[in-house]
Parts: structure tokens; C-alpha cells; sequence
């Protein structure tokens, strides 16, 4: 009997001490770039291999789990996150398969960046040929969103990829391209990790090549023509991009553009073919640190932006070092505070006619506006979540603001009327950032939306692949 008692008093403290430890286990917490959606999820794993993910995958299909993806988490909307999920990091998931030098063709890992893929095919001679400023993402990050870049011959990511092997969810793993399971295809690039893992891709490259700078100032209302007749009308300029001024002084006016033109001498690549790597930040740290607090310093900023970048003129550069900005000196940690992204498109011909009202709008709303990067993309409607109806400049905005719930709300009421503003000229906006936009203004920007959805569902019945995207607009 004195033993029975003993063993009924051990089995209670155990379990007595198992409820206590689950009771009060922390949550585990993760959070994207934006830092604005910290969601408690379920745990994170580490990718490992692709049996192992089909594992998973299959396990929270039996079990009505849930699964989000993530790479660097660059994308601010939660595309990353969802409550209770299990959220997989396919950080690791990085290695170079297969690569074909002499058929400009690499075959990857989706959670590689693209600053592993230029290091591995620059001694090479090969370039990559859609990719962002920055070669700090991933892949598989990247496909998701469909992004585009500096690149205004090759459109977005869609055009340049062969084909990529799918992990379903129902954990079957197979092969899509524009022959084999092509209706996946239009789905999961731009798809943003809804529609199952990206497994591995095959790119298609191109040669690398060696650009002479050529940079210049004009005002808003010269761009457009100017980049019909001088830009998009030489065949010679392969990438190009714009700044325009936030600095008080110059607001919505001033700008200026770098072109990157075809070199005559491309023998001399050689002297220029060394892949860049972290540069000098300090400076240029200080004086966007400086902007961020005071109207004097967005105009010291934007002055000397404007002089370093017109001095580059005939400078040269290659085309993989285009594609891998510095973007160190863009790091921000202040508590309480942080910078997301906004983007807009608008047709070529409505440019100027959309800054007017963008002027109209910001000199009424208290937001910290820091930069506006302009980038030109081609009309592509291949993805279903399209943001190319026709051929557009992307207005990339960088804002400063607080974390406070106000915060959030002012800056939501200033996105929507810059969206709304957008609208009514023809235009879109991008879906990767904060999830400002109202359904309303979602189903303009995006009329194949519900179809997208609709489609989630038949694919992914259990919505096994979900994120607080899904969840703010289905």
C-alpha cells in the first residue's frame, strides 16, 4: 500500500511539473522586416532536406496544421507569418545543384541568395538577369513576389525562370514549368508561399557586361518623354533608374535618372568584373540618419545623393554589380519606431499627373517620407496577381514611422488616399509591403484576386499554406 501511495504521489508531481512547464512556456514570437505583425507561432524549423519538408507537410495535413514560409522576411504584409503556424526557415535550404555555364543555365535551392548565385557564376562571365538592387534575398523570396529591378529588357522574375520542382500541399514534390503541371505555374511565382514550398528552380542567365554610367537632372514633368525617347528608345541602355526629391526645397520636382548603357569596349570588363562587396557606409549612414529628424537634413541628403550620383557619369560598372547595391547603411533599430515600404505603379504617360497629386496628399499628411526610387517594368500579365497591366513606372517609397497603434492608423489613412490617388490615373500598387490597402482598393488593383483564392482552395483544400496576407484579404 506504501508503495502504491508513493507511485500515485510520483506520477501526479510529474505531471504536475509537465502542466507547470507547458502552462508557462513562453510563446515563441517571430516577426518580418516591417516589424509591425510580432505573431506568436507555433515553432520555427529549419529546412534540411526535401523528404523531411514532404514529412511535415504531410503531417499537418493529417493533423489540420498550418505552414508558413520564409526566407530573409523582406516582405512587410506577413506573408511570413501566421498565428499558431509552424514557420519554416528555408535559410539553410541553400545549395547550387546543377549549373550549366556553357547553356546559361543555374539549377538552385530556393533559400540561396542571389549573392550566393553571382559569386558562383561571375568568374564565369554570367550575370543574373532579373533580380532587386540588393543580392541580400532569397530565391524562393523573390519568386513569391514576382519582384523586378533595375532591368528594363527583361521584365520581372516570371520570364526568367525555366522551371521549378513543387512541394505540394498535400506533400506530393513535382515538376512545373510552361509544359509540365503549367497551371501551377502562373500561381506560385507571385504566389506568395501559398500555394506550397518552392523546392529548387532553373534560372535562365545571361552574359555579364560592362555599363558606362550616364546620370543626370530634370525635373517631373520632363521624365516621361524623356525616357520614351532617351531611355526605352536606345537600344544600347539596359538598366535604369530615378530618384526623386522628398527634400522640402525640391518636393515632388526635382530628380534625377542613371542610365546604364552598353560600353562600346567590352574587352575591358576585365578591369571591372570583381564582384563588390560592403563599401564604405558610414557617411551615407549619417546623413539618412540625419534626414530621418529634420527637413534641413533631407535637403543636405538630397543635394549630396544628387551630386555623388552625377559625378559617376562615365563611370563604368558591371551588370552584377548594378544588381548588388549597398543596402547596410539602410539598417535601422530605433525603439519604438521603424521603415516600411510602399509601391506604386502608374502608366508611363500618367506620371506627372500622379506627382501632382502625390504632392497634393503628402504636403497634407504628417508622414516622414524618405526617398522615392523610381524603376520601369514592362506590361506582363503571365502571374495572376499581375501588377504590369501595361507598361509602368514603380514608385518605390521609403517611410519613417512609429509602432504605436496612432502610428499605424495615421500612416494607413496616408497609403490609402496615395493608393486611391493611383487608382484614378490607371495604376496599381504592389502587394509585398504592409497591408495598408483596403479590400476595396485590393480588388481594383488586383481583379483576378478571387480567382486567385478560389484557386488557393482547390489546390490547398485544408489550407495547410497560410499567412496573415491570406487572412487579412480572403
Amino acid at each position: 500500500m506504501k508503495k502504491l501511495r508513493l507511485l500515485v504521489v510520483i506520477v501526479y508531481s510529474l505531471c504536475l511539473v509537465v502542466s507547470m512547464i507547458f502552462y508557462y512556456k513562453k510563446p515563441t514570437y517571430a516577426e518580418d522586416a516591417g516589424k509591425l505583425l510580432p505573431t506568436a507561432i507555433k515553432e520555427i524549423r529549419s529546412a534540411t532536406n526535401e523528404e523531411v519538408l514532404a514529412k511535415w507537410v504531410k503531417t499537418e495535413n493529417i493533423q489540420k496544421g498550418k505552414i508558413s514560409i520564409a526566407g530573409m522576411q523582406h516582405t512587410q504584409g506577413g506573408h511570413t507569418l501566421f498565428p499558431g503556424a509552424t514557420l519554416i526557415d528555408m535559410k539553410s535550404y541553400n545549395k547550387i545543384l546543377n549549373y550549366q555555364p556553357e547553356m546559361q543555365q543555374i539549377t538552385v535551392q530556393s533559400g540561396i541568395t542571389w549573392d550566393q548565385i553571382q559569386k558562383r557564376i561571375n568568374p564565369d562571365g554570367l550575370a543574373l538577369r532579373v533580380t532587386q538592387s540588393q543580392s541580400i534575398f532569397t530565391v524562393g523570396g523573390s519568386l513569391s513576389a514576382n519582384i523586378h529591378g533595375r532591368d528594363i529588357r527583361f521584365g520581372s522574375l516570371y520570364d526568367t525562370v525555366q522551371s521549378f520542382r513543387l512541394l505540394t500541399p498535400q506533400g506530393e514534390i513535382i515538376e512545373v514549368s510552361r509544359t509540365k503541371n503549367k497551371a501551377w505555374f502562373p500561381y506560385v511565382i507571385g504566389g506568395y508561399g501559398l500555394f506550397g514550398i518552392i523546392l529548387d528552380v532553373t534560372l535562365n542567365l545571361t552574359k555579364d557586361e560592362l555599363y558606362q554610367i550616364e546620370s543626370q537632372s530634370m525635373t517631373v514633368q520632363e521624365y516621361p518623354s524623356y525616357f520614351i525617347e532617351q531611355v526605352k528608345g536606345n537600344t544600347k541602355t539596359k538598366m535604369h533608374m530615378a530618384r526623386i526629391s522628398v527634400a522640402p526645397e525640391t518636393f515632388l520636382e526635382d530628380m534625377y535618372v542613371i542610365n546604364y548603357n552598353l560600353a562600346t569596349n567590352q574587352s575591358k570588363i576585365k578591369d571591372f568584373n570583381q564582384l563588390n562587396e560592403r563599401e564604405v557606409v558610414a557617411l551615407p549612414k549619417a546623413l539618412l540618419g540625419f534626414s530621418r529628424y529634420s527637413d534641413v537634413g533631407k535637403n543636405v541628403l538630397w543635394e549630396a545623393q544628387k551630386k555623388y550620383l552625377l559625378n559617376k557619369s562615365d563611370s563604368f560598372i558591371t551588370r552584377n554589380n548594378v544588381m548588388r547595391s549597398e543596402s547596410q547603411f539602410m539598417e535601422y533599430e530605433q525603439p519604438g519606431r521603424t521603415e516600411i515600404l510602399s509601391e506604386l505603379f502608374i502608366p508611363v504617360k500618367e506620371y506627372p499627373a500622379l506627382i501632382n497629386d502625390l504632392k497634393k496628399i503628402l504636403k497634407n499628411k504628417n508622414v516622414n517620407l524618405l526617398n522615392i526610387t523610381i524603376r520601369y517594368v514592362e506590361k506582363d500579365e503571365q502571374a495572376v496577381l499581375s501588377y504590369a497591366k501595361e507598361d509602368m513606372f514603380g514608385l518605390v517609397m521609403l517611410i519613417n514611422q512609429g509602432t504605436r497603434k496612432q502610428d499605424i492608423v495615421d500612416t494607413q489613412s496616408t497609403v490609402r488616399h496615395l493608393i486611391d490617388a493611383t487608382l484614378s490615373h490607371g495604376g496599381t500598387y504592389y502587394l509585398p509591403y504592409y497591408p495598408y490597402a483596403s479590400t476595396e482598393q485590393i480588388r481594383k488593383s488586383y481583379p483576378n484576386l478571387d480567382k486567385f483564392f478560389q484557386k488557393k482552395m482547390e489546390m490547398d483544400p485544408n489550407e495547410v499554406f497560410v499567412n496573415l496576407f491570406y487572412k487579412e484579404y480572403k
